[in-house]
């Protein structure tokens, strides 16, 4: 992508985090602490199960080294702002989903460029040169995803009849500088792209059904309330997508990789709508019962 495309890329993001800080007050945060299994079992899919998930689908399916760095890419990524939205959506634990999104975000500024690291090391082999520098990694998710996340929360802490006011046409405008990214990625490999499609469409769709299956069975094995369940699987299989993009194609400067992830990214849409159907039902058995 050219400067401007990065550009467009970064601010994408950006306000996608603003908004985000817009929702989040202090007290979110206490459902750490709050809810300590539920917040645990949501971590270990997230950080430890979703990359090895990830790297199992890569050795599993017959893939172009570019289509397996964008699924380690995307097994590394932590559940953005999107899947927020969709818990509230789906009548799940929007809380625990909130302080999962947070917590996981901070994390995933250390662990993000070792996983990617691990995964070009395997997929390029071992003389490979890494071109990602973790140090510059860290530094460019914490400029690009914590600084924008805390200026929203200390804005709505001082004016929060404007944060409220804001928070929904931030949101929408979040939304278009994503369409506009994805369409950037579709025009920049429209020739490739059925072939892309043909290769990411399957472990797209694989990585994001285990790893929400993955997530509600956990729940469920650990006695989690249906709406705690809900919220874990859609924070184990809603990626932040737009993180995923801006890894390919700023940090490792290869507009290839970025291909997975905006397949992914299309693709959880698609689920996550069937998901919401399915565990709005749920629900108004389990009200009714």
């Amino acid at each position: 992508m050219d400067n401007i495309s990065n550009a467009i890329l970064a601010l994408s993001l950006i306000i996608i985090m603003f908004g985000m800080g817009l929702s989040l007050s202090p007290k979110d945060f206490v459902q750490v602490f709050v809810r300590p299994k539920a917040i645990l079992i949501g971590l270990i899919c997230q950080l430890i199960l979703l990359p090895i998930i990830g790297f199992s689908l890569i050795n599993t399916f017959t893939l172009s080294p570019e289509i397996a760095i964008g699924v380690i890419i995307m097994a590394a990524c932590p559940g953005g702002p999107t899947s927020n939205l969709i818990t509230h959506l789906a009548n799940g634990d929007t809380a625990l989903s909130v302080s999962l999104t947070a917590i996981s975000s901070l994390i995933t500024l250390i662990s993000i460029p070792f996983i990617i690291n691990l995964g070009l090391q395997h997929v390029l082999g071992e003389g490979t040169v890494i071109q990602l520098d973790v140090l510059a990694t860290i530094l460019q998710v914490f400029v690009i995803v914590i600084l924008p996340v805390a200026l929203g929360m200390f804005l709505k802490a001082k004016k929060p009849h404007f944060a409220l006011k804001m928070e929904k046409p931030v949101k929408k405008a979040s939304g278009i500088f994503f369409v506009l990214v994805l369409v950037a990625i579709i025009v920049k490999e429209r020739a490739l792209l059925f072939s892309y499609l043909q290769q990411a469409g399957l472990v797209s769709l694989a990585l994001n059904i285990l790893t929400m299956g993955v997530g509600y069975l956990l729940g469920y094995l650990f006695h989690l309330s249906l709406k705690q369940r809900i919220s874990i699987a859609i924070e184990g299989g809603i990626q932040n997508g737009t993180l995923g993009i801006s890894i390919a194609t700023i940090l490792l400067q290869n507009t290839a990789y970025a291909v997975t992830p905006a397949v992914y990214g299309i693709i959880m849409f698609i689920t996550a709508g069937v998901f919401i159907y399915w565990s709005n039902r749920a629900l108004s058995r389990q009200i009714k019962n």
